[in-house]
């Protein structure tokens, strides 16, 4: 597998808390959207392993054509 599942094709709002680690799916197979399940497995993906900087809420990508993983940059409004 070399190209993503689009899980969905808006982002999804989330809360991070700061000095927290997050697995963003990046293959588009986890049932825990968007985070990371381990459904990569054999799929030549990882999950983009990250620490929030501070306490927000943030819109995570879910089609996993953002530019700017794991955050949203609305390129789900140019998806086929």
């Amino acid at each position: 597998m070399t190209d993503p599942k689009i899980a969905a094709r808006e982002p999804v709002k989330v809360t991070l808390e700061a000095g927290k680690t997050y697995a963003w799916c990046r293959c588009g197979l986890s049932k825990a959207q968007p985070y990371c399940d381990g459904a990569h497995r054999g799929t030549g993906l990882a999950p983009l392993v990250f620490t929030a900087e501070e306490s927000k809420e943030a819109w995570l990508c879910q089609c996993k054509a953002t530019g700017r993983a794991p955050f949203c940059d609305g390129a789900h409004k140019k998806l086929p």
